[in-house]
């Protein structure tokens, strides 16, 4: 199958470049270039890339306003965004994800990185590992407000939800969580599933955010009990 990715961008050298790069995969198909975060929004809409490679800082709209109109993860076939950008690196990845984006590279990336980034996340699959992001809100939860309250969020799951939701939030791997509550694999994945069609996002990342936005899990600790 064949990858469609949109290149937006505000530096022309820029998206020369990661063009050049992706298009020299034979299951990569750059199919627009934008040169600012309008244009990138009209570009999605009218064309569903797979993969939308997004820059932080543009004209008119940046990145992650652009990013907010562009991902919708109950469509049938989600346009997926990849944020890259030479910027602040934590305070950029808190924004992007929180957006809707599900990876994250800096522009001194390499031409493997991105061409396995854009695999990855065409592929359903969140770029940064759970853990990675936890350690990253650990610094910056106190910007994110909560809009439940934790009985309320804990209503929407069963126990066994809850207790996977609070698994992934610790950046455990669906092994770990099966060997800690004694399931298997599949069983994991399951319950996984359930939870993200129930909250309507895209992967796993998401499910951290959201939990530590709803005070299932605590900065600088483990879930509570």
């Amino acid at each position: 199958m064949t990858i469609r990715v949109l290149i937006a961008d505000d530096q022309e050298l820029m998206r020369s470049a990661l063009r050049l790069t992706l298009s020299t995969e034979p299951d990569i198909d750059v199919v627009a270039l934008a040169a600012d975060g309008n244009e990138a929004v009209a570009q999605a809409a009218r064309l569903r890339p797979d993969v939308v490679l997004m820059d932080i800082r543009m004209p008119q709209l940046d990145g992650i306003a652009a990013t907010a109109r562009i991902v919708d993860p109950l469509a049938e076939n989600p346009v997926r965004v990849l944020v890259i950008t030479g910027f602040d690196v934590d305070t950029y990845l808190v924004e992007a994800l929180r957006a809707g984006a599900s990876g994250f590279l800096e522009k001194d990336a390499t031409a493997d990185e991105v061409v396995r980034a854009v695999r990855v996340i065409a592929d359903g699959e969140a770029l940064l590992a759970p853990s990675v992001t936890r350690r990253l809100l650990d610094g910056y939860v106190r910007f994110l407000p909560s809009n439940e309250s934790v009985l309320d969020v804990k209503s929407r799951f069963t126990p066994r939800e809850l207790s996977v939701l609070r698994l992934v939030a610790r950046g455990c791997s669906n092994a770990e969580i099966a060997a800690a509550l004694h399931i298997a694999v599949s069983s994991v994945k399951t319950h996984l599933s359930r939870v993200l069609a129930k909250l309507g996002l895209a992967d796993r990342v998401h499910l951290v955010i959201f939990a530590y936005e709803h005070g299932l899990v605590h900065p600088n600790g483990w879930p509570e009990a």
